[in-house]
């Protein structure tokens, strides 16, 4: 049995956080049993003044570009082309993967991510080695390789046969924190045939998906024209791929009647506001979102997101919202970075500091000036010259200690 004390933030709901100022909180076998205020009893590891919260969750993020975060190449299909398809073809050296994924796996934990979505490259030793690496460092994911086979680099190429077989091959990797996902790149890369077939394991195995959809207008124009499709949406659609265990990131470029579809289907959106500004793809419609109550969970989208920290995200998400005419409540923002993520992505025993969850935490350092629920809410998600997390826990367990262990890059 461990027993923290320190402060506590805690979402309950996507308009309620609640804020203990001295809290208790007690972990056994990797759950929390007793979260209240401090009591009096001796013996609690004294955290104050830090600040805990539920561990964040990245519901879009690449493994395989993890070294060329901040390559300022964009729009999409110019960045894809010149940054992120020549690094991912790197990944056909295990040695080197094994390598990154070390290196990736330190970076969420050092940000205080403890679950998160994860594309790979095409590479099954890649990704082999990021399901090692996320089990080591004891981390929650959902996690596949990207499935790709048409209209991209030759050495990023694998058939439908080949992906498939290698996908069957990596289930009796996944665990009960590291799941198998299904992932195809993007409609721009994948034939119909890829997509169906994939689909088609996804729902004989009760698998999660995830992909790309309406990032760019460019990319919005070469699908639709490449499928005959009437829109984006469709394409998917047609794949069996849009589903309450479907994921998709940016969604910038949707019509109202591809919003109503998407939100019968009750997919997810994965928001990805820091790489929908940095590639100036487009600011994400957050009102066709809310009026339909589409379940929304942040992401990082490293590489063409400039960070592993998902408060930067939620702060990036924000301002979308100002510039969208749609107000993120702060609320909001917290109930997406932790228990909303994580129930959007089918994690129900995390997210919340609440008995019966996983002891996935994060102990954040916030100013002396940071005394009630309001300052320390603008303190977490909108100071970017604030410390990196000091320590995070998965299930109970500390995975990152920022006094005692190196930068992440220095894993390498």
């Amino acid at each position: 049995m461990t027993v923290l004390r320190a402060r506590v933030l805690n979402p309950k709901s996507a308009t309620e956080a609640e804020y203990i100022e001295d809290a208790r909180l007690v972990i056994e076998d990797g759950c929390l049993t007793e979260v209240g205020p401090y009591n009096g009893e001796p013996g609690a590891i004294d955290l104050r003044p830090g600040l805990l919260l539920p561990g964040f969750v990245d519901a879009h993020v690449h493994f395989p570009q993890t070294r060329v975060v901040g390559s300022a190449t964009g729009p999409l299909l110019d960045w894809l082309k010149s940054t992120a398809f020549p690094e991912e073809q790197r990944f056909s050296d295990t040695a080197f993967a094994e390598r990154v994924a070390r290196v990736f796996t330190a970076s969420l934990a050092a940000a205080g991510t403890t679950s998160a979505f994860v594309y790979g490259s095409i590479h099954t030793p890649a990704a082999e080695a990021v399901i090692r690496a996320l089990g080591t460092r004891g981390l929650r994911a959902r996690v596949g390789p990207v499935l790709m086979d048409e209209a991209s680099p030759e050495a990023l190429l694998m058939s439908a046969d080949p992906a498939l077989e290698a996908l069957q091959g990596l289930l009796e990797h996944s665990t009960d924190r590291v799941e198998l996902a299904v992932i195809p790149r993007f409609a721009l890369a994948c034939s119909m045939d890829l997509m169906k077939r994939a689909g088609a394991f996804a729902a004989d195995h009760n698998l999660w998906v995830s992909t790309h959809l309406s990032e760019n207008t460019d990319e919005c124009r070469v699908a639709t024209q490449r499928f005959s499709a009437p829109d984006y949406l469709s394409i998917y659609e047609d794949a069996g791929l849009l589903h309450e265990r479907s994921v998709y990131a940016h969604c910038i470029h949707l019509s109202d009647d591809e919003w109503d579809r998407f939100a019968a289907a009750r997919a997810v959106v994965a928001h990805c506001p820091d790489s929908n500004d940095f590639l100036g793809s487009g600011g994400m419609p957050l009102h066709a979102v809310a009026s339909r109550q589409i379940a929304v969970a942040l992401g990082t989208d490293v590489a063409a997101g400039r960070s592993f920290r998902i408060p930067r995200i939620a702060s990036s998400a924000y301002d979308n919202g100002l510039r969208v005419g749609s107000q993120v409540p702060l609320e909001t923002l917290l109930w997406w970075a932790t228990r909303g993520g994580a129930q959007a992505l089918g994690w129900t025993d995390t997210g919340a500091l609440e008995p019966g969850m996983a002891a996935d935490l994060v102990l954040l350092d916030l100013p002396p000036w940071a005394e009630d629920k309001r300052s320390v809410l603008h303190s977490v998600l909108f100071d970017h010259d604030a410390p990196p997390p000091r320590r995070t826990w998965a299930a109970g367990s500390v995975i990152w200690d920022r006094p005692s262990m190196r930068h992440p890059w220095q894993v390498w």
